[in-house]
């Protein structure tokens, strides 16, 4: 009996010559991903209190938003404030929780506990207590670089911990606001004279 084969498409080819090569792993890095990878690079940074591996990651023009306490510009200002936090905060250990990349910004959530034993912060001296925060950051990332940071955590959870306000719920806490409604009040009656007075 006569030997038969199947002919492809293409002349001359037979089935097994016909089947595609098989495609090459892909080994481009997506854009989201340098993204990524270079936010995790960042945090890693904090995380071992590398200022100049943090600053590494910066465009010499970059602007971070710390929204309880105001606004970085600059190599010398970003580089000044983590030299401050590493010093205050000498234990301090910081975890990525989550990361969400995009084409040209990553949301980084994470947490931070620390104990403040070191120098001031922000004009405070080290209380020795210690502190739980969690945030988020908004890093918009040009080149390879962070050229802004907007970063969100509990601005009055952290003043709560360091010191700086009283424990929630606590007797101090509850002087502190009755003192502020005592205040708030005075203010309404004497406004209201005057008004009556003008009247």
């Amino acid at each position: 009996m006569a030997e038969t084969r199947t002919i492809s498409a293409r002349k001359g080819n037979s089935d097994a010559d016909s089947e595609a090569p098989a495609k090459p792993q892909r080994t481009r890095i997506t854009k989201r991903k340098a993204n990524e990878n270079h936010a995790r690079s960042y945090f890693e940074a904090i995380a071992n209190r590398d200022v100049d591996g943090v600053l590494s990651h910066w465009s010499d023009e970059g602007v971070i938003d710390l929204v309880p306490l105001g606004v970085l510009r600059g190599s010398a200002q970003i580089g000044g404030f983590f030299r401050e936090l590493f010093g205050a905060f000498p234990d301090a250990e910081m975890t990525v929780t989550r990361v969400a990349a995009g084409q040209s910004e990553v949301a980084v959530e994470w947490r931070m506990s620390a104990t403040f034993t070191g120098e001031p912060f922000q004009g405070v001296e080290a209380t020795g207590r210690p502190i739980e925060l969690r945030g988020i950051d908004l890093i918009e990332i040009e080149d390879g670089k962070n050229v802004s940071n907007t970063a969100y955590y509990d601005g009055m959870a952290f003043a709560r911990a360091v010191g700086l306000l009283p424990q929630q719920d606590s007797n101090a806490e509850r002087a502190m606001k009755g003192a502020v409604n005592a205040v708030t009040k005075a203010r309404r009656v004497v406004a209201d004279l005057r008004y009556r007075t003008a009247a």
